[in-house]
């Protein structure tokens, strides 16, 4: 089953168990964050679409973390009037994850393990440390 959803003027589609960024929302981590702005709901070959929104679909989500995104560098210039300004942004983001959509009483959770494409950065910085750490000692007992 699958859902796509309209979150702060964003359009996400989203399954049990996926995680995705959206601007930052009030709610605390850990806590759950319903969202009912669902445009269109998918199970299997049954297919539910909203006029704007599918009456009583819901999607439940848990917030994982807040947190900050990318820098992004505004640098602004006018020529022959030595004037310049650069401005520095990070937009404040929230992760979350969807625990259950819900559509015309059938429900669709995820499974109790966390999802795999949230553990994945992880386990990659620690492949890659420990590739440097080995990378490190294999050239310090070259040199020895």
């Amino acid at each position: 089953m699958y859902a796509i959803i309209e979150v702060g003027g964003h359009q996400h589609r989203v399954e049990p168990g996926h995680w995705f960024e959206i601007n930052r929302v009030v709610t605390k981590v850990g806590a759950t964050h319903p969202v009912e702005q669902v445009l269109l709901a998918a199970d299997g070959g049954e297919i539910h679409i909203g006029t704007p929104f599918v009456a009583g679909a819901k999607v439940v989500c848990e917030v994982l973390k807040h947190h900050l995104g990318p820098k992004v560098i505004s640098y602004k210039f006018r020529r022959r009037e030595n004037w310049r300004k650069t401005v520095g942004h990070r937009q404040p983001l929230s992760l979350l994850l969807v625990k259950e959509i819900i559509v015309g009483g059938k429900t669709a959770t995820a499974k109790a393990a966390a999802p795999k494409a949230a553990k994945a950065p992880v386990a990659q910085a620690k492949g890659q440390a420990g590739k440097a750490a080995a990378a490190s000692a294999a050239k310090k007992s070259h040199k020895e």
